[in-house]
């Protein structure tokens, strides 16, 4: 998974303009604090080298998060058309660039960030985008914690944005996002045992609000997974130049771990069952671990068995098991 050119370009343009080794050190401080698993918050980021190093090394495995479940939405809820968006902490507006990537029928996008250091940059960014609902998007300076209400849009997303505050908290701000979805909400947090704990409160509430769970669970029960296991999903990103300059790397890729809900207001029918790991696939068999509706499973299907053998062969983590 690449960026869109225009984004690689504007963020290229933009960095060029700062020096190398400032931006290098603020990206070894972000990693070090994402590491730690400390909020947001507490990362310093404060200055335009710490918001220029986020958008070249950390921006592309969350847009990359983002358009996996933004597609995962488009599966499963085909006829449902996404026409706005709403993005809730949007730092320099990764989610609306993963949308614009899969719902072509959207005509708004509306996103709510409370630093202006990122709502100056990511309105730079999205004015080197061809896409004229991106570029002339609405952004809203506000705190999330002091909104009230936020204004009703199709699709509502808080991308690796609730973790960054107490989770009591969230959960406050959940009921008024919520209220704001008319068709769906998107919550997507690290793939971390602090992501997924969050993520797995936030379900229970979508459920207590009338919430309809789309993905990735396979079911409205009590989430089965155990208490010292958690809930995520991978997407590969490919490193550009300047990413592996600013992080000092030697592999062309990362993989980027998430966790996320999607809930629906609408009655959905969920998948049968979830690949919950990578498949461990062997010369006679292919082991995978699943979520289903009789909660987690282990099965082993052999190459004798053709027609889930052919499946199997294919299937990924995060897939679908029929």
């Amino acid at each position: 998974m690449q960026l869109p050119l225009q984004l690689c370009h504007a963020i290229e343009l933009a960095t060029s303009q700062h020096n190398l080794q400032s931006l290098t050190q603020a990206a070894i401080e972000l990693s070090e604090h994402y590491r730690a698993q400390r909020a947001a918050k507490d990362m310093g980021i404060a200055t335009a080298a710490h918001r220029l190093a986020y958008a070249a090394v950390r921006m592309p495995a969350t847009f990359a998060a983002a358009r996996a479940v933004f597609r995962e939405i488009r599966r499963f809820m085909p006829d449902r058309r996404i026409t706005s968006l709403l993005d809730l902490g949007a730092g320099p507006g990764t989610a609306g660039w993963a949308a614009i990537e899969v719902f072509d029928e959207l005509q708004q996008i509306t996103l709510v960030e409370q630093d202006v250091g990122w709502i100056r940059l990511g309105k730079a960014l999205a004015r080197s985008s061809e896409n004229s609902v991106l570029a002339h998007a609405e952004w809203m300076h506000a705190n999330l914690y002091e909104v009230a209400s936020f204004p009703a849009h199709d699709l509502v997303v808080s991308s690796y944005a609730l973790g960054e505050i107490d989770h009591k908290v969230s959960r406050v701000i959940l009921q008024a996002i919520w209220a704001a979805a008319r068709t769906a909400i998107v919550i997507i947090e690290p793939g971390t045992m602090r992501g997924f704990a969050l993520i797995r409160w936030l379900r229970d509430d979508l459920i207590a609000l009338g919430g309809h769970v789309a993905a990735p669970c396979p079911h409205h029960d009590a989430c089965p997974m155990p208490t010292h296991d958690w809930c995520h999903f991978s997407q590969r990103v490919e490193r550009s130049s300047l990413h592996r300059r600013l992080k000092i790397g030697t592999l062309g890729y990362e993989d980027e771990k998430f966790s996320y809900i999607v809930a629906s207001k609408h009655r959905i029918t969920p998948v049968n069952a979830r690949v919950i790991r990578h498949p461990q696939r062997h010369s006679g068999h292919t082991r995978m671990r699943l979520c289903t509706g009789d909660g987690l499973q282990t099965i082993t299907v052999t190459r004798s068995d053709k027609a889930q053998w052919k499946c199997a062969r294919k299937i990924e983590w995060g897939d679908e098991w029929p």
